[in-house]
């Protein structure tokens, strides 16, 4: 039976939050909801507004509500972005820090280069999609507007890809991303592929003009090597390879990360990638970069090479388990590190005991990021700018870029 509530705030999922500490997907700060009991027991599921909010939209996506993708298309613009600003300011005030934090930079561009698609067969078909919210089922989408144009017509090249693998009856994963000469595409979960299905699959690449086509990273076929230009640079894409979101969003974080660093002429950049950052800052600083990332080295050690760039020095290294030591780090102006959402705080207790003038810290987490920060700001670190960039739009995601000074 459904009861009525009132939300008070919204949660840091994008979910509402009811003062009794509830969370209901898809409601608003100030609306009066009806609502009924969910698996968990500090969830509900929502039933109708009764009384909406003055900042409820429209949602831009038919799927809204029923795909989990995104948690905010109900919300306006500028609560919207006030609630990802103090997502940020929030996470810094937990943690003893007292700063100024910049207005959000919208950083969608053109949308999202980079999606996944399910595919599952429970016996009634196959569906492809994106899981449901908070759920493993699949819900079969036709278009998702939060994708660049050049993933327009991907959905039914993840159908015709999935369809050809439909007989091994296993669940799978396709990770599309939209490079500068194609789409390159690759399928997790169908384990091994016989010689022949193999040779069927590469033919479907070669007839769907894909750029190219992987298993699990290894080559099924290729038309052209997909290739990214980051600043003078093309980057030859391994596959799978992380990259930011959005085009907009990595040359946001790269010109932030080129402003901060200023006129050093030796600059460290950890957990480096295939070197969004660092193929930049070689513009006009030597640049040593690491990551544990075989690929993305390789990669960026074959673009380093681009005529008018400074020395870039690219290594493999575990920086959770090998984290450079204050006399490896001896000699940089700055330093640059964006990890993963874990943060990097075995590296930043090295750096908090350096005497490196200037630190710009990348992160995709608030809560790690703050972490982090406590340690620098502890040895002695200023935190001097913070800034938040949305490339996520309608998620609880927010990247930011922050300036440390000794």
């Amino acid at each position: 039976m459904a009861e009525r509530f009132t939300i008070d705030h919204m949660g840091q999922r994008g979910d509402g939050v009811t003062r009794d500490g509830l969370f209901i997907a898809y409601t608003l700060p100030s609306e009066v909801v009806r609502a009924e009991a969910a698996e968990q027991p500090d969830r509900r599921t929502l039933v109708d507004v009764e009384t909406p909010s003055a900042d409820r939209i429209a949602p831009i996506c038919r799927h809204f509500g029923v795909c989990g993708g995104c948690a905010t298309q109900h919300w306006a613009g500028e609560p919207y972005r006030a609630w990802k600003h103090d997502l940020v300011a929030s996470a810094l005030s937990h943690a003893g820090i007292d700063t100024g934090v910049d207005p959000v930079i919208d950083a969608h561009g053109t949308g999202r280069r980079r999606v996944v698609f399910h595919a599952r067969n429970s016996g009634d078909g196959l569906k492809v999609g994106f899981a449901a919210p908070r759920a493993h089922w699949i819900v079969p989408i036709e278009e998702c507007p939060v994708l660049a144009p050049e993933l327009g017509g991907a959905i039914e090249l993840a159908r015709r890809l999935a369809g050809a693998l439909e007989p091994l009856s296993k669940p799978l994963d396709l990770h599309f991303t939209a490079s500068d000469t194609g789409l390159d595409v690759d399928i997790r979960g169908s384990g091994p592929l016989a010689p022949a299905r193999a040779n069927a699959l590469a033919k479907l690449a070669a007839e769907l003009r894909l750029a190219r086509l992987t298993r699990h990273g290894e080559l099924v076929g290729q038309r052209v090597t997909p290739v990214l230009r980051m600043g003078k640079a093309h980057v030859p894409l391994p596959s799978g390879s992380f990259l930011q979101a959005t085009r907009e969003g990595e040359e946001t974080l790269a010109r932030l990360v080129l402003e901060h660093a200023g006129n050093a002429k030796r600059v460290a950049d950890l957990f480096c990638g295939v070197g969004p950052f660092a193929l930049r800052l070689a513009e006009r600083a030597s640049v040593t970069a690491l990551d544990s990332d075989a690929g993305a080295i390789e990669s960026l050690a074959k673009a380093s090479k681009t005529s008018g760039l400074k020395p870039i020095t690219a290594a493999k290294r575990d920086l959770f388990r090998t984290p450079l030591t204050v006399q490896e780090l001896k000699g940089f102006d700055a330093v640059v590190f964006d990890p993963p959402r874990q943060g990097a705080e075995a590296q930043v207790k090295v750096l908090a005991a350096t005497k490196i003038k200037r630190v710009i810290a990348i992160s995709c987490s608030a809560v790690t990021f703050a972490r982090d920060a406590r340690i620098l700001i502890d040895g002695g670190y200023r935190l001097k700018r913070v800034t938040p960039v949305d490339q996520f739009r309608y998620s609880a995601h927010v990247e930011l870029v922050a300036l440390f000074e000794r």
